[in-house]
């Protein structure tokens, strides 16, 4: 029995972090589309310079796409 109710905790665990992933990955790749987009969607970004934004795009890219392969692996343990 106490097994049956740590199985069940370690998924329900698994399950929360996953949708965690999924939804940072998300957010993640959308910044990075932002960044990369900007002055299609009419936001001008005179503040930072254009290298600056590609590199910070890409990096927010690679890190949301760990994040969604993390959800989806759900190597947690």
């Amino acid at each position: 029995m106490e097994n049956d109710f740590r199985e069940k905790r370690v998924k329900s665990y698994s399950v929360m972090r996953s949708v965690l992933d999924y939804t940072m990955g998300i957010l993640y790749l959308a910044a990075a589309v932002f960044l990369f987009f900007a002055e299609k969607f009419g936001f001008e970004m005179n503040n930072f310079d254009i290298t600056f934004r590609y590199i910070f795009g890409a990096i927010c890219a690679l890190y949301g796409g760990w994040r969604m392969y993390r959800g989806f692996k759900k190597d947690y343990y």
